[in-house]
């Protein structure tokens, strides 16, 4: 991520956490997300209001795609 891309990310997650829901979907598994975000300070801060409140689901199992596609 870029800096602008990561600052503007903390403000919108700012503006939300404790007010309004937000829904986050992602291939990229949690424990991944702080090096993906880069920068350690504003990763700590983005995920602080992120994750410590949120309602995780982790799905598993067969894609769906793979059953629609002819063999």
């Amino acid at each position: 991520m870029t800096d602008e891309s990561r600052r503007d990310l903390l403000e919108i997650f700012d503006d939300r956490h404790g007010t309004r829901s937000t829904i986050i979907t992602s291939q990229l598994p949690v424990k991944h997300w702080h090096d993906a975000i880069g920068d350690p300070t504003l990763a700590d801060a983005i995920l602080d209001r992120l994750v410590h409140q949120a309602h995780s689901l982790n799905l598993d199992g067969e894609s769906l795609r793979k059953k629609g596609k002819p063999e």
